[in-house]
């Protein structure tokens, strides 16, 4: 069986999924779709990124779904994929809203406008600067976490990417004070992030509670597609189960490692991931050996692996 993947915020980069605009018309087609229901000039800011906007929160998260969106759509029309053929889509933390969409369980209208909510409350959450996120590299999240309570460390595991990498949230007060405790605990690398809050942790719970409200308003269409829930990295079908663990995403850690085990022990054999970069492919080779895993993110991908 095959599942789909889609990446989150930081796989960004200036010009993604041009070569799909320039070349295809469903590319275009969807590409302003999205733009008429969020009046945001996606495609202005994917490819020419003035003042910086591709790496503004309330501009990122719209754009890389965008770009995921475009790309599923124009590969699936090509290669003529059935999406029957897929049983299970997931996403790291703004691309689970893209398997959402992808899987047809949400609208693409309903989508880009809870995606731009979610941009925007996520960018107004906390004062700017004073919060952030650091990658923390070479130990699992049971290790990182023993660290945090013996030392009653002020921060909290965010995403836990792979056996060997995860991030944490915090102020930059705590991140900063945290360093040198972290890194005498055989941590090899404890690197800062250019984000512009503490995502996914309590910096985000007045945040969440107002997307929460967004969520309820959105309606849910069942069918065979199962998500892979950030939330508890668990495999959902039921929209009222799918609907509850999205509106505590925002606030809670993404368990992105759980939830590639998870594929592994419902004997998935096959991933493709589609969106800008290949951030989770490496991530999941990290976490296990036994897929098969593909990388969509150019035209030349259609082809290589319809």
């Amino acid at each position: 069986m095959t599942s789909v993947v889609f990446p989150g915020q930081g796989s960004q980069t200036v010009g993604m999924a041009k070569d799909f605009n320039d070349n295809f018309k469903t590319a275009r087609l969807a590409f302003e779709e999205i733009e008429d229901y969020t009046s945001i000039d996606i495609r202005k800011i994917i490819f020419f990124n003035e003042n910086d906007q591709l790496n503004l929160t309330q501009f990122t998260q719209i754009c890389i779904f965008a770009t995921s969106y475009v790309i599923f759509k124009t590969y699936t029309n090509e290669a003529n994929i059935n999406l029957e053929k897929i049983n299970v889509m997931l996403g790291h933390s703004l691309g689970e809203y893209t398997a959402l969409a992808c899987s047809n369980k949400l609208t693409l209208k309903d989508c880009s406008l809870i995606l731009k909510k979610r941009g925007e409350l996520m960018n107004n959450a906390v004062v700017p600067n004073r919060t952030g996120m650091v990658a923390v590299i070479g130990k699992d999240s049971n290790f990182v976490q023993k660290i945090i309570d013996e030392n009653n460390l002020n921060l909290e595991i965010a995403n836990d990417n792979s056996p060997m990498q995860l991030v944490l949230s915090g102020s930059l007060e705590d991140i900063n004070k945290s360093k040198d405790i972290i890194l005498k605990n055989n941590i090899k690398k404890f690197i800062p992030l250019n984000v512009s809050a503490a995502f996914h942790s309590k910096y985000m719970i007045d945040a969440q509670k107002e997307l929460s409200k967004e969520i309820d308003k959105l309606v849910f269409t069942d069918n065979n597609i199962k998500i892979i829930s950030n939330y508890d990295g668990e495999i959902y079908n039921e929209k009222l189960s799918i609907i509850k663990n999205l509106q505590a995403q925002m606030a809670n850690r993404v368990n992105w490692t759980k939830s590639i085990k998870k594929l592994e022990r419902i004997n998935e054999n096959k991933i493709i991931e589609i969106g800008p970069n290949k951030v989770l492919s490496g991530l999941i080779k990290r976490i296990s050996s036994k897929f098969d895993i593909v990388s969509i993110n150019q035209i030349a991908d259609i082809k290589q692996y319809e």
